[in-house]
């Protein structure tokens, strides 16, 4: 999963915009804008974070540096705690060729003491958007953890796991009819990366994504 090969994939698949959402981190987001720089692939920055109730949670932002202050923020309300490489291993942050930097040596797979509430709202004052991850599994998820999407909790919009059909999740959901769909591979293998949602907007920023996921402003998306 090193940034040249992310992309050629990508480009392979004919896929024109994705997302690098590592688990509590941004440490790699730009070097995967490097190796996409004249590609004609747009990378949107972003953190895939763990709250407080365990839950995972995609935030999304139109710039590194947002990203960056973003995971700066998480890393000071995570746990202290050093990785073990034998039960969850190296956390590698390279460059845009894939080359090794350095080791991340504190334990990224935890939870940042932050509720959901928080996290959205965080996400929102440094103008990102959160969408709620793999809403359809059993495990780390808000439907899983909590049950049911908060009332008022600011969410762009669900995601679903490549295993997920958006027809079947819609009608065991009626609740959530009010919310768009995005369907990823949550990608941790080139192989797992997937071309299943098609958004129609005006630009690839995280704005128009919103405004795709509330069929706002001829935004839309579609999932397959």
């Amino acid at each position: 999963m090193i940034p040249p090969l992310i992309v050629a994939r990508a480009l392979e698949l004919g896929l024109e915009w994705i997302a690098v959402t590592d688990h509590n981190s941004a440490g790699n987001v730009r070097a995967v804008l490097a190796a996409a720089e004249g590609t004609g692939l747009t990378v949107t920055p972003g953190l895939e974070v763990e709250s407080r109730e365990e839950v995972h949670l995609v935030c999304l932002f139109d710039t590194a540096e947002q990203a960056e202050l973003w995971g700066a923020l998480i890393a000071r309300h995570m746990p202290l705690r050093k990785n073990d490489e034998r039960f969850f291993g190296a956390q590698f942050v390279v460059d845009a060729h894939g080359e090794y930097v350095r080791t991340e040596e504190r334990l990224l797979a935890t939870s940042a003491d932050l509720s959901v509430e928080e996290v959205a709202r965080g996400v929102a004052e440094l103008g990102g958007i959160v969408i709620a991850a793999h809403v359809d599994r059993p495990a780390n998820s808000l439907l899983a953890n909590l049950g049911l999407v908060p009332p008022g909790l600011e969410l762009a919009g669900l995601e679903l796991s490549r295993w997920a059909d958006p027809g079947n999740f819609r009608r065991a959901h009626p609740e959530l009819a009010g919310y768009g769909l995005v369907a990823s591979g949550d990608a941790h293998r080139l192989s797992e990366i997937q071309r299943r949602t098609a958004v129609i907007s005006r630009a690839a920023t995280v704005a128009d994504l919103r405004k795709a996921l509330r069929n706002e402003d001829g935004c839309s998306v579609e999932v397959a």
